[in-house]
Protein backbone atom coordinates (compact mmCIF):
# COMPACT_ATOMS: atom_id res chain seq x y z
CA UNK A 1 0.00 0.00 0.00
CA UNK A 2 1.25 3.47 -0.82
CA UNK A 3 2.52 5.48 2.14
CA UNK A 4 -0.16 8.18 1.88
CA UNK A 5 -3.11 5.88 1.11
CA UNK A 6 -6.16 6.37 3.32
CA UNK A 7 -7.72 3.05 2.31
CA UNK A 8 -7.36 0.58 -0.51
CA UNK A 9 -9.10 -2.09 -2.53
CA UNK A 10 -7.58 -4.95 -4.49
CA UNK A 11 -6.70 -2.86 -7.56
CA UNK A 12 -6.78 0.72 -6.23
CA UNK A 13 -5.81 2.92 -3.36
CA UNK A 14 -7.43 6.13 -2.24
CA UNK A 15 -5.30 9.08 -1.18
CA UNK A 16 -5.33 12.86 -1.04
CA UNK A 17 -4.87 14.62 -4.38
CA UNK A 18 -1.44 15.82 -5.46
CA UNK A 19 -0.65 18.45 -8.07
CA UNK A 20 0.26 15.88 -10.75
CA UNK A 21 -3.35 14.53 -10.58
CA UNK A 22 -4.90 17.82 -11.73
CA UNK A 23 -4.65 17.40 -15.53
CA UNK A 24 -6.30 13.96 -15.54
CA UNK A 25 -8.92 15.16 -13.04
CA UNK A 26 -9.80 18.22 -15.12
CA UNK A 27 -10.03 16.10 -18.30
CA UNK A 28 -12.85 13.91 -17.00
CA UNK A 29 -14.47 16.46 -14.67
CA UNK A 30 -14.90 18.96 -17.50
CA UNK A 31 -16.41 16.38 -19.89
CA UNK A 32 -20.00 17.70 -20.12
CA UNK A 33 -21.66 14.44 -21.22
CA UNK A 34 -19.89 12.29 -18.63
CA UNK A 35 -20.46 14.77 -15.81
CA UNK A 36 -24.13 15.40 -16.57
CA UNK A 37 -25.24 14.34 -13.07
CA UNK A 38 -22.33 15.79 -11.07
CA UNK A 39 -22.15 19.10 -9.24
CA UNK A 40 -18.39 19.55 -8.80
CA UNK A 41 -17.43 20.36 -12.40
CA UNK A 42 -16.56 23.04 -14.90
CA UNK A 43 -14.15 24.95 -12.67
CA UNK A 44 -10.88 26.57 -13.70
CA UNK A 45 -7.61 24.79 -12.90
CA UNK A 46 -6.81 27.23 -10.05
CA UNK A 47 -10.20 26.63 -8.44
CA UNK A 48 -9.78 22.85 -8.60
CA UNK A 49 -6.23 23.18 -7.30
CA UNK A 50 -7.34 25.22 -4.29
CA UNK A 51 -10.06 22.72 -3.39
CA UNK A 52 -8.27 19.46 -4.17
CA UNK A 53 -4.82 20.19 -2.73
CA UNK A 54 -5.93 21.38 0.71
CA UNK A 55 -5.66 19.03 3.66
CA UNK A 56 -8.63 16.65 3.43
CA UNK A 57 -11.17 16.83 6.25
CA UNK A 58 -14.07 14.41 6.51
CA UNK A 59 -15.91 16.97 8.66
CA UNK A 60 -15.64 19.67 5.96
CA UNK A 61 -15.92 17.28 3.03
CA UNK A 62 -12.94 15.49 1.48
CA UNK A 63 -12.42 14.86 -2.22
CA UNK A 64 -9.92 12.00 -2.58
CA UNK A 65 -8.12 10.47 -5.57
CA UNK A 66 -8.69 6.89 -6.72
CA UNK A 67 -5.34 5.59 -7.98
CA UNK A 68 -4.90 2.36 -9.96
CA UNK A 69 -2.13 0.32 -8.36
CA UNK A 70 -1.00 -1.22 -11.66
CA UNK A 71 0.20 2.04 -13.21
CA UNK A 72 -0.40 4.81 -10.62
CA UNK A 73 -3.00 6.46 -12.88
CA UNK A 74 -5.82 8.62 -11.53
CA UNK A 75 -8.99 6.64 -12.19
CA UNK A 76 -11.52 8.87 -10.49
CA UNK A 77 -12.37 10.39 -7.17
CA UNK A 78 -14.52 9.86 -4.11
CA UNK A 79 -16.11 12.35 -1.77
CA UNK A 80 -16.89 11.83 1.90
CA UNK A 81 -18.45 14.21 4.40
CA UNK A 82 -19.56 13.56 7.94
CA UNK A 83 -22.72 15.46 8.91
CA UNK A 84 -24.00 14.59 12.36
CA UNK A 85 -24.73 10.86 12.44
CA UNK A 86 -24.34 10.45 8.67
CA UNK A 87 -21.41 10.01 6.28
CA UNK A 88 -22.35 11.23 2.80
CA UNK A 89 -20.40 9.68 -0.04
CA UNK A 90 -19.97 10.45 -3.72
CA UNK A 91 -17.90 8.95 -6.51
CA UNK A 92 -16.81 9.56 -10.06
CA UNK A 93 -14.85 7.24 -12.33
CA UNK A 94 -12.99 8.54 -15.37
CA UNK A 95 -14.98 7.30 -18.40
CA UNK A 96 -11.94 5.45 -19.78
CA UNK A 97 -12.21 3.13 -16.74
CA UNK A 98 -16.00 2.72 -16.73
CA UNK A 99 -17.74 -0.70 -16.55
CA UNK A 100 -14.65 -2.50 -15.20
CA UNK A 101 -15.81 -2.85 -11.59
CA UNK A 102 -13.61 -0.08 -10.20
CA UNK A 103 -16.49 2.00 -8.77
CA UNK A 104 -17.98 -1.05 -7.04
CA UNK A 105 -14.62 -2.15 -5.65
CA UNK A 106 -13.68 1.35 -4.46
CA UNK A 107 -17.03 2.13 -2.81
CA UNK A 108 -17.07 -1.28 -1.10
CA UNK A 109 -13.62 -0.47 0.36
CA UNK A 110 -14.81 3.02 1.33
CA UNK A 111 -17.84 1.60 3.16
CA UNK A 112 -15.55 -0.73 5.12
CA UNK A 113 -13.20 2.16 5.96
CA UNK A 114 -16.11 4.37 7.14
CA UNK A 115 -17.47 1.55 9.30
CA UNK A 116 -14.04 1.09 10.90
CA UNK A 117 -13.29 4.81 11.28
CA UNK A 118 -16.78 6.04 12.23
CA UNK A 119 -18.66 3.10 13.74
CA UNK A 120 -22.40 3.50 13.97
CA UNK A 121 -22.76 6.27 11.40
CA UNK A 122 -25.28 5.96 8.59
CA UNK A 123 -23.78 5.94 5.11
CA UNK A 124 -25.79 7.78 2.47
CA UNK A 125 -25.42 8.77 -1.17
CA UNK A 126 -27.60 10.93 -3.39
CA UNK A 127 -28.09 10.49 -7.11
CA UNK A 128 -30.23 11.88 -9.88
CA UNK A 129 -33.29 9.75 -10.71
CA UNK A 130 -31.97 9.72 -14.30
CA UNK A 131 -28.52 8.39 -13.35
CA UNK A 132 -29.36 4.73 -13.88
CA UNK A 133 -25.74 3.54 -13.67
CA UNK A 134 -25.33 5.10 -10.22
CA UNK A 135 -28.68 3.72 -9.00
CA UNK A 136 -27.70 0.26 -10.22
CA UNK A 137 -24.31 0.52 -8.48
CA UNK A 138 -25.83 1.64 -5.17
CA UNK A 139 -28.37 -1.21 -5.23
CA UNK A 140 -25.60 -3.71 -6.01
CA UNK A 141 -23.71 -2.34 -2.97
CA UNK A 142 -26.84 -3.00 -0.82
CA UNK A 143 -27.97 0.61 -0.48
CA UNK A 144 -31.72 1.13 -0.35
CA UNK A 145 -33.76 4.18 -1.38
CA UNK A 146 -34.51 6.37 1.64
CA UNK A 147 -36.43 9.27 0.10
CA UNK A 148 -35.85 12.32 -2.06
CA UNK A 149 -33.81 15.40 -1.19
CA UNK A 150 -33.25 18.41 -3.46
CA UNK A 151 -34.31 16.44 -6.55
CA UNK A 152 -32.07 13.47 -5.83
CA UNK A 153 -32.86 9.97 -4.64
CA UNK A 154 -31.13 9.43 -1.30
CA UNK A 155 -29.82 5.91 -0.76
CA UNK A 156 -28.78 4.53 2.61
CA UNK A 157 -26.42 1.64 3.21
CA UNK A 158 -28.14 -1.18 5.07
Amino acid sequence: MQKQAIFESKRCYIRPFIESDLDAFITYRNNPEWMEFQYFKGLAREEYKEILLREPSVEKGAQLAIIRKADESLMGDVFIKKEGETCWIGYTINPIFKRQGYAYETIKAMIHWIQQSYPGLKIKAGTSPENLASIQLLKKLEFTPAGMEEGEIVFQYV
